[in-house]
């Protein structure tokens, strides 16, 4: 996880607060660069206007994951020609995997994108045409700042589905700012820069471009580029890894009924287990911390022990050498309007036992323990007294804007606390050591796992269903996960994303929903069946499936739990209030 930040000023080169440096120096501690440039646009006798100078700032603060050594940020050109802040991993490049650091990487591929291209007078779209076709052929979260000085051009863009994070905003003196995470108390408000194509800020033609063809960011016009996905067929010879965020909407004519044994499962397993590969492969060893009692993990899970997070804990087991331990990372908060009634000065962890995700944690840690000997699984029990909870309030309310309502802070609370990755192990205090954080987050989305998925089953059958499951894939770019990665890095950690692979997504919007989730099948409510595949709720049946196919028979069977409830980070002071409510 790396920390961008790129202001514009037609005045002088401005610089993030001390705070908001700070922020960007927590999700990247490894290193931190800074370059300060000036662009002179040359007036012509079309556009005399354009006369004038750009002072551009770039900060880049890195976390190194990839390689034996950290590449510095900003990275330029040897003639500081162009010049590079990457947050991301590119897994692979054209379906060959890459390996090693892919800063430069992905500094050669945005450079030869643009070849002779852009240094000439080719119109602003050609470039950017060229660069979104060639960061289509990748695989993996991003958000990116490239800077051609030759002519002025700035592009930036984040990956399709908006993995990580990255925000734009107008300063006081009507400098353009950019960058990873808003500073705290921001002056002006933040907006995040919309998942679905590369923009481009041409200092040397801001008067000739077209406005039917920009949006606006405060005195700048901004040209995009959408991505082509794989399945366009004006593409050429276009090597894009993006599917078309488009659901197969066929509906079942027969009953079918899926099961341990069904072709979907298997083919689950077999895209979860090489995304989980990617994601797992050549961490490098972590930094000692001051107190080191156990072996370093270079490995954790954020660990509601629910069936997402689970099942790629006993997937990863397959892939970890048996002597690295995992870290399973389980929060649950101490919340005064549910925990009145009981008396902490018996039990001082009675609060935090007693909350869902902690019973169901503990639960399918003992069942990992059983199902896969011999591995050292750390339950990591995180513990938030409230009034902790309240210490931490202004900053996690600073890392999530712009999002701002209840919803968003529960959840942010249970993500910032959890990544933090401090609590209790073996009784004794533990903070992980692991840099990467696997999520379970996408699952829902993709096989139907949410209430209002059955609930739209119940009143409209698969018609309903799959309009639900629809609207979901849609706005799957366009939601949370900035907010997310905001969060989760505060603490130099990087969270990692298996079930939004690339090739697992385009596999689940292809595949027909009856090979997804079980509704409409039978259902044995009373848990006596003889066949396991009817003991299972149906949704997200085939990860259920999966789950029983790998012995984790309880973990099958879990209900699904929504993270701010399972936490109890949700409704802490009244409950009156709705998810959507807009905080003060």
């Amino acid at each position: 996880m790396c920390g961008i930040f790129c202001s514009i000023s037609a005045r002088s080169h401005v610089d993030p607060t001390p705070e908001h440096l700070a922020l960007l120096r927590q999700r990247g501690p490894d290193s931190a660069g800074r370059v300060a440039t000036t662009f002179e646009s040359t007036p012509t006798a079309d556009s005399p206007e354009d006369a004038g100078r750009a002072c551009l700032t770039f900060i880049s603060t890195v976390l190194s994951l990839r390689g034996a050594e950290t590449v510095t940020q900003p990275h330029q050109a040897e003639d500081h020609s162009a010049t590079l802040c990457w947050n991301g991993e590119a897994w692979s490049v054209d379906a060959v995997t890459t390996t090693g650091n892919d800063t430069v990487t992905v500094f050669d591929l945005i450079t030869s994108a643009l070849g002779g291209l852009d240094h000439s007078e080719a119109d602003v779209q050609s470039g950017l045409r060229a660069i979104s076709d060639r960061m289509a052929s990748m695989a993996g979260p991003y958000a990116f700042v490239y800077y051609n000085a030759v002519n002025g051009r700035l592009y930036l863009g984040r990956d399709f589905l908006g993995r990580r994070s990255l925000l734009w905003s107008v300063g006081s003196r009507g400098e353009l700012l950019i960058s990873s995470v808003a500073p705290p108390s921001p002056s002006s408000a933040w907006t995040e820069i919309d998942a679905d194509g590369i923009y481009c800020i041409a200092l040397d033609s801001q008067s000739t471009l077209a406005a039917s063809d920009m949006v606006s960011w405060g005195g700048y016009r901004i040209s995009k580029v959408p991505y082509r996905t794989a399945d366009d067929k004006n593409a050429g010879e276009s090597t894009s890894v993006i599917p078309l965020l488009s659901l197969n909407k066929q509906v079942p004519t027969k009953p079918s009924s899926l099961t341990e044994k069904s072709n979907a499962v298997t083919q689950l397993e077999s895209l979860l287990t090489e995304s989980l590969r990617l994601r797992m492969s050549s961490i490098p060893e972590p930094p000692l911390n001051n107190v080191q009692r156990y072996p370093r993990a270079k490995l954790a899970i954020l660990f509601s022990g629910g069936l997402d997070c689970t099942v790629l804990g006993r997937l990863a087991h397959d892939l970890l050498p048996l002597s690295e331990p995992i870290d399973l990372l389980n929060v649950a908060f101490e919340n005064p309007r549910i925990h009145a009634k009981i008396d902490t000065t018996v039990e001082p962890t009675a609060a935090f036992e007693s909350c869902p995700d902690r019973i169901t944690g503990r639960s399918s840690y003992a069942e990992l323990e059983r199902i896969c000997p011999g591995r050292s699984w750390r339950f990591v029990a995180i513990d938030i007294p409230y009034t902790e909870t309240l210490e931490h309030h202004d900053r996690v309310l600073a890392l999530m804007h712009p999002h701002n309502t209840e919803m968003d802070l529960s959840i942010a609370y249970a993500l910032y606390f959890a990544s933090r990755g401090a609590g209790h192990f073996d009784d004794k205090p533990y903070t992980t050591t692991s840099r990467v954080l696997l999520s379970g987050l996408g699952a829902d989305e993709l096989f139907a796992g949410y209430t209002r998925h059955a609930t739209a089953y119940s009143r409209r059958d698969f018609a309903g269903l799959l309009d639900e499951l629809d609207l979901d894939i849609g706005r799957l770019g366009k939601r949370n996960l900035g907010r997310d990665d905001r969060v989760i890095s505060a603490w130099g950690r990087e969270a990692r994303f298996p079930f939004l692979d690339e090739e697992l997504v385009a596999w689940s919007l292809a595949a027909p929903v009856w090979d997804k989730c079980g509704f409409g099948e039978a259902y044995d409510h009373t848990g006596k069946g003889e066949d396991g595949s009817t003991l299972l709720e149906p949704g997200k049946k085939v990860l259920r499936c999966l789950a029983w196919r790998l012995g984790m028979h309880n973990v099958a069977a879990e209900k699904k739990r929504a993270i701010q409830f399972g936490a109890r980070t949700a409704k802490m002071t009244t409950g009156k209030t709705k998810g959507t409510t807009l905080l003060s």
